[in-house]
């Protein structure tokens, strides 16, 4: 495993749709474990690949509860309930976190490491962490779909102040 440096905003890679992965094999494990660990190295909940500069569907999201690390292969949401506006940050965007609107809970289809078709319900954090994720295999970025855009060190605003 090696920690991998994180493209920062504007680096075009992160503006392209990811390409689908179609070989599972010993490079895809090596980029999922070197993901993971660039996360965890950079205190993120959430990496996608295009963020480490390649332009794979592939991305790993950890938020702390008792799924641990989710990786994931060419992912899909193929339902989406609710709303939720809460606010959001980006390890290719420091410094700038935004409110940012996302559906409450979703199910997402895709592959683990070995080709294995999963499923997953998540709710709440979980449901944004993987949208944001899947938000970069399509060259979107928190601030392009963010209400508001304001300065990590601000405290986030709440509606009608």
């Amino acid at each position: 495993m090696a920690i991998r440096l994180i493209v920062k905003d504007p680096d075009p890679v992160l503006r392209e749709k990811a390409v689908e992965v179609k070989k599972f094999n010993a490079n895809l494990h090596k980029l999922l474990s070197d993901m993971a660990e660039t996360m965890y190295d950079a205190d993120g909940v959430g990496l996608a690949a295009p963020q480490i500069g390649i332009s794979k569907r592939v991305i790993v999201v950890d938020v702390g509860d008792d799924h641990g690390l989710i990786e994931m292969v060419n992912p899909v949401i193929v339902e989406r309930e609710g709303e939720q506006l809460g606010p959001e940050g980006c390890l290719s965007i420091p410094n700038l976190n935004g409110d940012v609107r996302r559906a409450q809970r979703i199910k997402v289809k895709g592959f683990d490491r070995n080709g294995a078709p999963i499923e997953l319900e998540a709710a709440d954090f979980l449901a944004r962490a993987f949208q944001h994720e899947i938000d970069h295999l399509n060259g979107v970025l928190f601030t392009d779909i963010a209400d508001a855009v304001y300065d990590a060190s601000e405290r986030p605003r709440k509606r009608g102040e």
